[in-house]
């Protein structure tokens, strides 16, 4: 396992760019589906995800730090609440699928942060594997999601039928 890690770190630039170029795709594809539709809330979480992710691109993979990512990712998620909270579209599914993965990576980044600076950590173990495996898959969930724009993992069903259990404890208790 150790030394897939250590060919999947070697990668790292190439999936990087990889990964940037989906969330392009992604925009890309929302644009043009949308042209002739008046809801472009897929082309506007698109645009945010691929603005973020070109501008954590822009930062050099040797000088970069866990925590400048973990940041990104912090600003990415309030931005997207915050488009959540203003939008006048339908929420698309994609929005919860954007919220959890960034929130999951923000966790990863500040789990390899604290484990590699804080610790000093240079040992490998299971920790270093969730971490490259997840983070990885979980972009590519995201940037899937937001092309095809399908309940895939069930999140949005499970967000429903929490808001609804939510709305009608509320509702109980008026």
């Amino acid at each position: 396992m150790i030394d897939f890690l250590r060919f999947i770190v070697d990668l790292g630039e190439n999936i990087s760019a990889f990964v940037t170029w989906l969330f392009l795709i992604a925009f890309l594809f929302n644009l043009s589906s949308s042209i002739n539709k008046p809801d472009k809330s897929r082309v506007q979480l698109s645009l945010i995800m691929m603005v973020s992710y070109f501008s954590s691109a822009v930062l050099s993979l040797k000088t970069v730090t866990y925590l400048d990512y973990f940041m990104f990712d912090i600003v990415t998620i309030l931005i997207v609440i915050i488009w959540g909270i203003k939008t006048k579209y339908t929420i698309p599914t994609a929005l919860i699928y954007l919220i959890t993965g960034m929130s999951i990576n923000a966790m990863l980044f500040l789990g390899m942060h604290y484990d590699t600076v804080i610790i000093g950590n240079i040992d490998y173990w299971w920790f270093w594997a969730v971490y490259v495996i997840g983070t990885i898959s979980i972009d590519l969930l995201m940037a899937l999601v937001l092309i095809i724009n399908k309940d895939l993992l069930g999140l949005a069903w499970i967000y429903n039928k929490t808001k609804m259990r939510v709305n009608s404890l509320n509702s109980a208790l008026k």
